[in-house]
């Protein structure tokens, strides 16, 4: 498998006395007194799209969060087998089949789409057939590959047919997409999807309706007032989008923003002294790793020179120090992870053997396949090619930056260049998605189930369309992932 430097961290930037519930208590909701204002968001760059099949960044799904609704939302239990603990959206009951081969879901006959038309079962259909279109490329199509289909019992009534039972049958249904407006889509497929107008301006069912966005300034979103689900107490929405993650600090800072997503270790002391400011912890769902290409850049069909050969990475592997790495850089606020997953999830493996720091290891294994340093020059070679690579690392992201510096050093000492290329972080989405990189410090949200990890890790994402952008393949991994997330 590939080389993946692992963290799970994550600290969120408030400003005090923020009142952004969502209004899903009655008595709240009718409560006009509690309505009103306007939270600005600081985020270090623009997002790429604001369809949910295709949208990448995480700024891109925050929006599609509060402009779209899925059928049900996950409970603050996290449970993700069965339906326990799920909260209705869109869908205001559900019966099973009794064979559970089938979820027949009844919408609220309330929800209206952001133009004024009624939210249809055919709309939850339309779905998932834009989800699971080879047209689309959607990268969360292998996520959902275990439905079947879905049909129209009536109007108010979506049906989800599955082809075998599993534990996260419910969760595969809900959790995924978010239901589109079949009626906006009309004439638009396939690669049209992302120079759509709906791409910039969607319309969605949320409680929340998108007014604006200015590319490189900030993205606005006013309240739904007449929302199904009653209407948010937030007016607004503003997304200010800065250049980079040390300006998109800089706002929160200086009083322009009210909120960030993970801000640096170093400036947690900086952030504790303000009193208008506060620093929450709270357990991450997000990991990041490097990632090998183990195909040529731009190319799905010649091994890469260097990460192709299974030994070469896991010599590499043993070159870098991890759990040092990630103290330099988070001290106690995160720790090496232990697989591609994290420490929340229950069903996570913390005593999972791992490939050993060890660098003298590591110079044997490099010495034996023939990369030695012929011309002492700090670099081995072999065959006249260096063992030297790019690695390409988000200049948005400091933590990242500053791990990719520290990887860089560790590398050098067993004879491996590497150069590292900071890209803006549209750049960088860019050449991830179209594999042409050799490496990348990459960072991945998981989902509330760890069954995402076929999207990221299994053979099935890793061509065109898929989330696993450096083309690791491997069945026996595959077979493992299928039987442990079957025995949920």
């Amino acid at each position: 498998m590939t080389m993946r430097l692992r963290i799970s961290s994550r600290l969120l930037l408030l400003a005090a006395a923020i009142g952004c519930t969502n209004g899903d208590s009655p008595v709240a909701a009718r409560d006009a007194s509690l309505n009103g204002g306007t939270l600005v968001i600081s985020v270090g760059g623009d997002p790429d799209l604001l369809l949910p099949p295709l949208t990448a960044t995480t700024p891109g799904r925050l929006v599609n969060a509060l402009v779209y609704d899925r059928l049900a939302e996950i409970g603050d239990s996290l449970n993700t087998v069965g339906d326990r603990g799920f909260e209705p959206r869109l869908a205001r009951t559900w019966e099973w089949a009794g064979d559970s081969l089938s979820i027949a879901f009844n919408l609220d006959p309330k929800a209206r789409w952001h133009d004024g038309k009624p939210v249809r079962a055919s709309d939850v259909r339309f779905t998932h057939r834009l989800y699971t279109d080879a047209s689309t490329n959607s990268p969360f199509a292998t996520v959902i590959a275990s439905i079947d289909s879905v049909s129209v019992r009536d109007s108010l009534t979506a049906v989800f047919w599955f082809g075998r039972r599993s534990p996260l049958q419910f969760f595969d249904a809900v959790s995924t997409m978010s239901i589109l407006p079949e009626h906006a889509f009309t004439g638009v497929t396939g690669e049209s999807l992302r120079t759509s107008p709906l791409a910039r301006s969607p319309i969605g069912s949320g409680r929340f309706r998108f007014v604006r966005w200015r590319a490189g300034e900030s993205l606005e979103l006013a309240a739904d007032t007449g929302n199904y689900r009653e209407r948010p107490h937030l007016n607004r929405v503003i997304l200010t989008i800065a250049p980079d993650f040390n300006t998109a600090l800089a706002r929160v800072l200086g009083g322009e923003a009210d909120l960030l997503e993970q801000i640096p270790v170093t400036s947690v002391a900086q952030v504790s002294a303000d009193p208008d400011l506060r620093a929450l912890p709270a357990a991450g769902l997000e990991y990041s790793f490097i990632q090998f290409n183990l195909r040529t850049p731009k190319n799905d069909s010649p091994p890469h020179a260097i990460f192709g050969d299974r030994e070469v990475r896991r010599a590499l592997t043993m070159g870098i120090d991890r759990k040092r790495i990630v103290q330099n850089v988070y001290d106690t606020l995160a720790g090496a992870a232990v697989g591609p997953t994290v420490r929340a999830f229950s069903t996570t493996d913390t005593a999972l053997r791992q490939i050993p720091y060890n660098p003298e290891a590591a110079r044997r294994i490099l010495d034996s396949l023939g990369w030695r340093d012929a011309d002492a020059d700090g670099v081995r070679e072999k065959n006249g090619r260096a063992l030297r690579f790019t690695l390409a690392v988000p200049s948005s992201s400091k933590a990242r930056v500053n791990m990719a510096v520290l990887a860089q050093d560790q590398f050098s000492k067993i004879g491996a260049k590497v150069d590292i290329e900071q890209l803006e972080f549209a750049a960088f989405v860019d050449r991830e998605t179209r594999r042409d990189f050799d490496a990348v410090f990459g960072s991945w949200q998981s989902e509330a189930s760890p069954g995402g990890i076929r999207q990221t890790w299994g053979s099935q994402g890793s061509r065109t369309g898929g989330s696993n952008f450096g083309s690791y393949e491997n069945a026996t991994f595959d077979s493992h992932v299928d039987s442990a997330l079957s025995a949920m």
